[in-house]
């Protein structure tokens, strides 16, 4: 084989190793949320804890919990979470839903419905669901302005918590049921 080949041939198999090591992450920064149209309903109640979800052998449980701060003038609004581009629900208040997940990686989207959309009011993680385990992810709002003198400004944090924090935060608030608005 000549130089000519050897290169051409060399070239072709980093291209294709580099194609197959590529991050997974969405192509738009918010590509793990659902469209921006999308407004939910939330009702909240007491979980009847002896219906808890069955633990999917085949899949991933997760949960999403919304965890308010006292005197936050803005807690009063709907969270919404997607996964991978789809919204799968929203939560309001000191509250929760959870979904199963197919194994793999994915990509979560917290983001506050009432807001105008902006980077403020969305966050953003991944997490690579194995069969059978259980994830518990917290979205809160923060105060960026750590100073104490006024002008607050909000964020929205998503994050994954340990399964001894989720377990207490799940067993601690209610239920959120959900359903898209028309």
């Amino acid at each position: 084989m000549n130089n000519r080949m050897k290169n051409a041939a060399a070239g072709i198999l980093l291209l294709a190793t580099a194609s197959f090591a590529q991050d997974t992450a969405p192509a738009h920064p918010r590509g793990a949320c659902g469209s921006p149209n999308v407004q939910f309903e939330v009702k909240n109640e007491k979980a009847d804890k002896k219906n808890s979800p069955a633990q999917p052998s085949d899949k991933a449980l997760v949960y999403v919990i919304e965890n308010q701060r006292a005197g936050c003038f803005m807690c009063d609004t709907t969270t919404r979470f997607g996964m991978d581009g789809n919204w799968l629900g929203a939560t309001k208040g000191n509250s929760y839903f959870s979904f199963s997940a197919d194994p793999g990686d994915h990509h979560l989207c917290a983001d506050l419905q009432a807001v105008t959309p902006g980077s403020e009011t969305v966050s953003l993680t991944s997490f690579n669901a194995e069969a059978g385990k259980t994830y518990y992810f917290r979205a809160r709002l923060t105060d960026q302005n750590n100073s104490g003198r006024g002008g607050v400004d909000w964020a929205l944090d998503l994050e994954a918590i340990n399964g001894d924090e989720g377990q207490f935060l799940v067993s601690s608030y209610e239920l959120s049921s959900h359903k898209q608005k028309k």
